[in-house]
Parts: structure tokens; C-alpha cells; sequence
């Protein structure tokens, strides 16, 4: 399947707003995990049914309710059913092919990113998509599996005093995103160090295994760019909304978040330049190499042209050739050829042509 482009056969032809998932079933069972608090009390459970999760809807508390697993459609269905969620937001939802983006529909603002990760063993960049629903007094995040970033959040929550206990709805929103785009900081990181070491083994090591990192590393670069691109746009949207879920001081928040993803964007157009660099470098020693080679091969077919003439000579049929006859014309002959020989390489020697 391409990395580029999630397949949409199953959506052909389907109304909009019609509820199919779009993507690669990641995990077997759906996972609700609630976590409600204020600054007094935390709550903090997984929940069999949407249903019990109801009651937060209109608390005066916040609450996070993340969803794990998009690929039982009837339950996305009744999730979005209970929170009054548009059909073209859960269509959003299911469809793991997205492009980060925002969409203020009032009550809620609805916001697509990607969660990217390294995987060592490929050597890939592979990524996943988050959706979150911001409500006045919740949030739905919906992943494609168990296990993200979010963990840190975790903790800052489970601390009574922290600012994100204070803090509503839009702080939550811009802490999830901020631990996305930091996760982003990270990943390329991690690739931009693998990078600059390419051109030591460029210099040290050439053969074609380089070729093949250079080549994998600008596929991976490009990965990263069509999925952290999109966000910067989506956050710079954000930031032009006049909404009322995100409060003025908050604002300044996700301005910080805006330069952070800027700086990603930058680092990955700067590695980008750098393979580019790399592989005109790798080119560059390539030719030199084989110029280098062509030079010995020159060298000595300009030293073996007058010895092939003078041997050419004395190997024709002529019936009288009188230098043969005399007693020392053998080693005559190979003292010549030497003497050419000799002078050559002193004369190329002193030209520095090797």
C-alpha cells in the first residue's frame, strides 16, 4: 500500500458524510478512557460504553474522553451521536487518510494532526492520525491505536497543582498539541542526526550503501513533510479563529506553539537541502573517483604508445634490419624502452598529474 495516499475504494461512490473506515485496522477492541478533574478532583477510569461517559457532557469539570481503535464503525457512530458531532466530522474521523486541518463548527472545533514516530527497526517514519473534538467542557481525542505521547500530559494532569488542573478545555487542546509537535522536534531530531553523519561516511566510505541512505533519508524527509506541513497551516488557522472556546490568554500559548512547528518545518527543509548537498558531494567523489582512474589508464597508454611504436619496429618482416645483428642490440633495445619509460613517469611526476 502507498505511504503517500491511504486507499479510498471503500468511499467511492458513498454520500457524504457516510460513516467507512478508511485505513489499516490497528488494534483488536476499542479502548474509552476517561479523565475528569477541576481543580478539587480527578478522575481517572476506562469506560466499557459511551453511554456511562453521557454525564460529562455537561459537567462543570473537564473532560478528556480518548478513544483508541477507529475501526468499529458502529461505535465511532454512536460516540459521535452522543456528543451531537456533524456526519462530516465522523467521516473525518474514520478516514485515517486526512490532512491535518481545523474546523470550527461552533459548539466544537474539530482538529486532524498526525502522530509520527520513528521505527527503528525499518529505519521508517511512520505516523498516525489524532483527531480531537474541543468542546466548552470536553475533549475527544480519537487514535488509530493503543499507546502515544500523551503520557506526559498524563502526569501533569494527575498533579493537583499544575496549571493544566486550572487550566479549561482550550489549555488541554493546546497541551495534547504541543506534545504532538514536540513528539515532531524529536523525530527529527533523531533523523537529522543520522543525516550529518552521512557525509563523514561520504568522504570515508563510498559505496552504494550511502547512495541508498541519502535516497531513504530524502523518502523519509518528504514523509515528514506531508505530515507536519499541513499542521503548521492548521495551527496558524487556529490562531485566526474567533472563537469563543479559545480564551484570549491561551492564545499566547498556541502562538509559542506556532513558532515550535515553524522551527520543525525549518529543520526539515534544512535537511532536505543537506541530502541534496550530500548527494551533489557523492556525485562530485564519484566522478573524481573515476577521473582519477582515467588519469592512471592515461598514463600509461601514453607510456606504453612510444614502446608499442618502437616495438612495432623491430617486429616487421623486413629482411634486413642491421641493428639486429649486432651483438648488444637486445639490451640496447630494452635500455631504450626503460629510458622512455623513466622519462615519461619523471615527466609526469613533475606535473603532478599523479
Amino acid at each position: 500500500m502507498a505511504r503517500f495516499l491511504k486507499n479510498r475504494e471503500p468511499v467511492k461512490g458513498q454520500s457524504p458524510g457516510a460513516l467507512v473506515f478508511v485505513g489499516t485496522r490497528k488494534t483488536d477492541e476499542i479502548d474509552i478512557r476517561v479523565i475528569d478533574y477541576d481543580d478539587h478532583h480527578l478522575t481517572d477510569q476506562a469506560m466499557v460504553d459511551i453511554q456511562d461517559t453521557l454525564h460529562y457532557k455537561t459537567s462543570e469539570s473537564v473532560t478528556w474522553i480518548n478513544i483508541n481503535g477507529l475501526h468499529d464503525v458502529d461505535t465511532i457512530g454512536r460516540i459521535g451521536n452522543a456528543f451531537d458531532l456533524h456526519s462530516l466530522v465522523m467521516e473525518d474521523i474514520l478516514n485515517t487518510g486526512q490532512r491535518p486541518k481545523i474546523d470550527d463548527y461552533d459548539d466544537y472545533l474539530f482538529i486532524v494532526l498526525k502522530m509520527i514516530r520513528f521505527d527503528r527497526q525499518t529505519g521508517m517514519v511512520k505516523n498516525e492520525q489524532l483527531s480531537l473534538v474541543v468542546g466548552e467542557r470536553f475533549i475527544l481525542t480519537f487514535q488509530e491505536r493503543p499507546g502515544d505521547v500523551f503520557e506526559p500530559v498524563r502526569e501533569r494532569i494527575r498533579r493537583q497543582k499544575s496549571r493544566l488542573r486550572a487550566g479549561g478545555t482550550d489549555y488541554l487542546a493546546y497541551a495534547l498539541m504541543d506534545t504532538v509537535v514536540e513528539n515532531y522536534i524529536s523525530v527529527i531530531e533523531h533523523i537529522g542526526e543520522q543525516i550529518e553523519d552521512l557525509e563523514e561516511e561520504i568522504l570515508s566510505d563510498h559505496d552504494k550503501k550511502v547512495m541508498e541512505k541519502i535516497n531513504r533519508f530524502k523518502r523519509e524527509t518528504s514523509y515528514l513533510k506531508k505530515s507536519i506541513r499541513p499542521a503548521r497551516e492548521a495551527i496558524f488557522q487556529l490562531l485566526r479563529l474567533e472563537s469563543d472556546l479559545i480564551h484570549e490568554k491561551t492564545l499566547f500559548f498556541f502562538k509559542d506553539l506556532e513558532d515550535l512547528i515553524i522551527h520543525a518545518t525549518e529543520a526539515i527543509d534544512t535537511y532536505r537541502d543537506l541530502l541534496t548537498d550530500q548527494l551533489n558531494i557523492y556525485n562530485s567523489v564519484t566522478a573524481n573517483k573515476m577521473n582519477d582512474i582515467m588519469k592512471v589508464l592515461t598514463i600509461f597508454a601514453a607510456i606504453f604508445i612510444p614502446l608499442t611504436f618502437i616495438a612495432g619496429i623491430y617486429g616487421t618482416n623486413f629482411d634486413y634490419l642491421p641493428e639486429l645483428r649486432y651483438k648488444y642490440s637486445y639490451f640496447i633495445f630494452w635500455g631504450v624502452l626503460v629510458v622512455i619509460a623513466g622519462a615519461l613517469l619523471g615527466y609526469f611526476k613533475k606535473k603532478k598529474w599523479f
